[in-house]
């Protein structure tokens, strides 16, 4: 039964947005209301970046969606990997990755374990650790001494890194080549890895050092950038129509993906009270799934009534993102959860 958003809903997402951007958190941002079947509702605010002037983003302004690439990119290619076996959920993940010898314990964590961030791999992603080394990168994080016994959840991004790598070993086909096959399937013609011109048509994230030219196009999360911003956990951009059109793609019966989404919304490991981890996604009360991106972006999908939200903010070009968004992706959940 899918279950319309009403003209107070959009008016009270509309409020928080401003609010925010009021507040400092961000200089502005996207919202994509929509259900299944109908065309998306966009909402804006405030502008793409004080080094443009009051220009406004649009549902066409590309944003570093940051660790939304685990479940636009990696969870999907994945998902279709399991389909045609080139993966397997309970295959350890060094099965997909160029033949080393030796042992790798945190090369023996499944699939399943990598997606669901259950594998007890070591907390840490600093990638810059291993820049003097003449070892293969995924034979290094193979060999990384796990942190904790696997089973419980902790968020940790060098698993999707291996995912990644996996994913462009099991094809022959690089992360790039792949997300782009991936994205052109479904119509989402402004989605891609980065780098990107400079310009209005994309917004920049942090100024890291003063006087320094802004990250603006290239991808904000450090590990993502020595990848060359192709990785299985960040580095993707996108904008608020291409991820409308994605989430009705992920939420429509129909389609190949949408029995993953069920499939992944299974609960598989307790982040807290209230919240579960599944297979890439946050599954929270009311049938919703969710994933958040440190730039601040948001992706909230409620299958059973047919609704989906966008969040897409360059919150971090004021610095950490989380805390200031905050009250905006909490009305968002609210909002979807509601029936």
């Amino acid at each position: 039964m899918t279950v319309s958003f009403t003209h107070d809903d959009a008016a009270r997402l509309t409020g928080a947005l401003d609010d925010v951007i009021a507040d400092g958190a961000t200089p502005g941002g996207v919202i994509a209301m929509g259900t299944l079947g109908a065309e998306p509702r966009f909402l804006s605010g405030g502008r793409i970046a004080n080094e443009l002037g009051d220009l406004a983003p649009t549902p066409d302004t590309a944003y570093d969606i940051a660790s939304l690439t685990k479940v636009v990119a990696t969870w999907p290619l994945v998902c279709r990997a399991f389909d045609t076996g080139r993966l397997s959920r309970t295959g350890p993940v060094r099965a997909y990755l160029p033949d080393f010898d030796g042992l790798a314990a945190s090369g023996a964590a499944t699939i399943e374990q990598l997606l669901t961030h259950t594998a007890g791999l070591k907390a840490s992603t600093r990638l810059d650790h291993y820049r003097a080394s003449d070892v293969p990168l995924h034979e290094l994080m193979c060999r990384e001494a796990l942190e904790a016994e696997p089973g419980s959840h902790r968020y940790i991004n060098r698993g999707y890194i291996l995912l990644g790598l996996a994913l462009a070993h099991a094809h022959q086909r690089h992360l790039d080549i792949l997300g782009r096959e991936l994205w052109d399937d479904l119509a989402m013609t402004s989605t891609l890895y980065g780098p990107l011109t400079r310009g209005p048509q994309v917004a920049p994230t942090e100024q890291r050092i003063l006087g320094a030219p802004r990250i603006w196009g290239q991808a904000h999360d450090d590990n993502a950038a020595l990848l060359g911003g192709i990785a299985g956990h960040a580095g993707v951009f996108s904008t608020a129509r291409d991820l409308a059109r994605y989430a009705e793609y992920l939420i429509d019966p129909g389609t190949d993906l949408a029995g993953w989404l069920r499939a992944s919304m299974l609960p598989a490991a307790p982040i807290e009270p209230g919240l579960d981890r599944g297979l890439s996604w946050i599954v929270a009360p009311g049938n919703v799934a969710y994933h958040h991106g440190f730039t601040g972006t948001s992706l909230y999908l409620a299958p059973a009534t047919g609704r989906y939200l966008v969040l897409l903010t360059n919150a971090v070009y004021h610095g950490e993102a989380r805390k200031k968004i905050a009250p905006l992706r909490n009305l968002a959940l609210k909002t979807i959860s509601a029936t």
